[in-house]
């Protein structure tokens, strides 16, 4: 196995932004920080859209074995958590800062135009339940 160098490229530069492989974080409930994460293969961020995507993801959560508890929320909303070797959020269940810019509320931007490249991590959730946890951020037990 050899060491990485500074000159090697980075991971998410390795695939085609018409293969991008996202990782979704499907949040439940932000109060007992229930999440799962959702990794799809092969999205092309070039022709897909927020809301193309978005239907892709409700569609797994219906039909993927070991998402029951997951069918019973309403998910409409796509926000942006981190890109590859980018900075993470202290916050373990979503990235809170940057609503105005990382929440992809455009169903008809592509993907690519949000600057989401391989590697990306998305999280989608219910916007009122986000919402109200923004107000009173208490985590539970």
């Amino acid at each position: 196995m050899t060491t990485p160098t500074a000159s090697d490229p980075l991971s998410n530069t390795l695939a085609p932004s018409t293969a991008a492989t996202l990782t979704v974080r499907v949040i439940k409930s932000f109060e007992y920080r229930t999440s799962k994460n959702l990794i799809l293969h092969n999205i092309d961020l070039t022709t897909t859209t927020v809301g193309q995507l978005r239907a892709k993801i409700i569609e797994q959560i219906k039909t993927a074995p070991g998402w029951k508890p997951y069918q019973n929320v309403v998910f409409d909303t796509l926000k942006l958590y981190t890109k590859a070797h980018g900075a993470k959020t202290m916050n373990l269940i979503i990235n809170m800062d940057h609503d105005e810019d990382w929440i992809l509320n455009n169903d008809a931007e592509i993907l690519a135009n949000h600057g989401i490249e391989n590697e990306t991590e998305i999280s989608i959730f219910n916007r009122e339940l986000y919402e109200a946890f923004k107000q009173h951020p208490d985590i539970k037990w």
